[in-house]
């Protein structure tokens, strides 16, 4: 197995496991502080991705990059100079945007937040901006060098960190309030982040062949030239996350504002925004692990065969893409409709914000296309069209948010709505602007086979956890129906040949199953 195979499979497993982990701590803060807490714990947290964007400005891609074409030619010191000058820059603005959050967190907190009691998450997390800022250069210099053992163990180390001292944290500070517990769980993010870029800082030093330290300020004097290049990478890649950043910093806002103006008090507001977005679209956006793993494959692939000129390749590529993603995306969506009430009575002890989980899950089903169709606009030097649609959908969003959560009639819902139509509106831009460059045919007949699939798999889904398991406990008869359904729908698209075999054997398990068969 080649070293790119080999690091990419790491990163997919790592993601995969990382993924779960993270959805496990959301549980565990839902289940100890409450959707309250969990509210107060998530309007915190877009302020602190908007700071560490910033911060990072999309570095970790562009040293990943660099690195990479200094190490083919054996430059050490280019390479030495590349980390010295990301660590200059990504420390001189951790600087800036440390002391910020802490002297803008009453401001926010009162102003902007509507919620005095968000100053407390506020203020916990904002030691993690310098963390990250060293961190995130960190690891594109490991992805560089094609070394992403550290990387994936970095991710996951903070993870299992995390969750080991989420509970202990929020139920230490939980008897000085609600606001102190939701600050707790904040700051065992920190210390996660801590503990990992302490694991990097000792897999740095066992693997450099370099002192950093040895004229450091010389080294950044002299790196004009390496800023620039850094830089005409790093901005055009930052201009989607930052946009998307941006867009959730303000949704919080947007929704508490809108939700005053509806005549819902703060408390609930917050409480109903911690169920919409710490219940509800965890669980909506977990299955997009599936879709991620296939856009993380479908760049380079598309970008070779583009290079080639291959362009019935390209629609070759395309055409999987989508019908993976829809035969994926199209189960995720039967199992959280049909199971929603059951799944977050388990997971989160209350299924409160299960509503959310059936408006949103359908609409969802273009958000599993979301990533592979960008992922095809990457692949074609169509970035900046990429980072314009995300600016329009963020826009539109925004306005929906306003315009229909002001209304008293649907308060939050009007704000799940709203997410909904930006998440179809960015998934079909994407979509128009692929058209526009590539030939692409759209077979409906697989659409349809699709969506009868999807239908009666539901349906049986319903009907077993509704009657043929009815005494049994609530956890087996989920389980045992979610099985049945996921079975029947697979035999399913068997039979409409919406699976071929030949993507059948490139599961391990069902590749042996084949062979011994043969």
């Amino acid at each position: 197995m080649s070293k790119f195979l080999k690091g990419t499979l790491i990163l997919i497993v790592a993601g995969l496991v990382t993924r779960v982990l993270g959805f496990v701590n959301r549980i565990v803060v839902a289940r100890v502080i409450g959707g309250e807490g969990v509210g107060l714990y998530m309007m915190a947290v877009p302020t602190l991705v908007l700071a560490i964007t910033i911060t990072q400005m999309g570095l970790p891609v562009a040293i990943s990059k660099l690195v990479a074409e200094a190490e083919a030619v054996g430059d050490q010191r280019k390479v030495k100079k590349i980390l010295v000058v990301s660590l200059a820059t990504t420390g001189g603005l951790s600087i800036i945007f440390f002391p910020a959050m802490i002297l803008l967190a009453p401001t926010l907190s009162t102003t902007l937040f509507t919620d005095p009691r968000t100053y407390y998450p506020l203020l916990a997390i904002s030691p993690v901006v310098p963390i990250v800022a060293i961190s995130s250069v960190l690891r594109g210099y490991f992805q560089g060098k094609q070394q992403m053992k550290p990387y994936a163990y970095s991710q996951l180390i903070e993870q299992i960190v995390r969750i080991s001292l989420i509970a202990v944290c929020t139920k230490a500070f939980l008897p000085y309030g609600i606001e102190y517990a939701a600050a707790g769980a904040m700051l065992s993010s920190v210390i996660g982040e801590f503990v990992s870029l302490v694991y990097l800082l000792y897999m740095f030093k066992l693997k450099k062949r370099m002192k950093v330290r040895t004229q450091f300020f010389k080294h950044v004097k002299a790196g004009k030239e390496t800023f620039v290049s850094l830089m005409r990478i790093a901005l055009p890649t930052t201009g989607s996350r930052l946009i998307g950043s941006i867009a959730w910093f303000f949704e919080p806002i947007v929704v508490a504002n809108s939700l005053a103006i509806a005549g819902v008090a703060t408390s609930l507001a917050t409480k109903q925004y911690g169920e919409l977005t710490g219940y509800a679209l965890p669980l909506l956006m977990l299955p997009s692990f599936i879709t991620y793993s296939l856009s993380t494959s479908l760049v380079p692939a598309i970008s070779e065969a583009a290079a080639q000129q291959q362009m019935i390749l390209i629609e070759h590529r395309i055409q999987q893409a989508m019908r993976l993603s829809l035969v994926t995306g199209g189960l995720s969506v039967i199992v959280l409709y049909v199971f929603a009430d059951p799944l977050m009575q388990l997971m989160y002890g209350t299924s409160e914000a299960s509503i959310f989980v059936k408006v949103m899950a359908p609409f969802f089903l273009f958000y599993y296309f979301q990533g592979p169709l960008q992922a095809v606009l990457q692949g074609l030097d169509l970035a900046k069209a990429a980072m314009t649609n995300s600016l329009i959908g963020a826009v539109v969003k925004t306005v929906c948010i306003f315009a229909l959560a002001t209304r008293p009639s649907l308060g939050i819902m009007g704000a799940a709505l709203a997410i909904a139509i930006g998440t179809v509106l960015v998934t079909l831009l994407h979509f128009a602007t692929m058209v526009k460059v590539v030939s692409y045919s759209v077979y409906v007949t697989e659409y349809i086979k699709a969506s009868i699939t999807m239908l009666i798999a539901g349906i049986v889904g319903y009907m077993t956890f509704s009657h043929s398991f009815a005494t049994f406990p609530l956890n087996v008869r989920t389980t045992a129906a979610i099985i049945i359904t996921t079975i029947v729908y697979m035999l399913l698209l068997i039979i409409f040949k919406l699976i071929k075999r030949e993507e059948l054997m490139r599961i391990p398990f069902l590749r042996v199953f084949f062979l011994i068969k043969k």
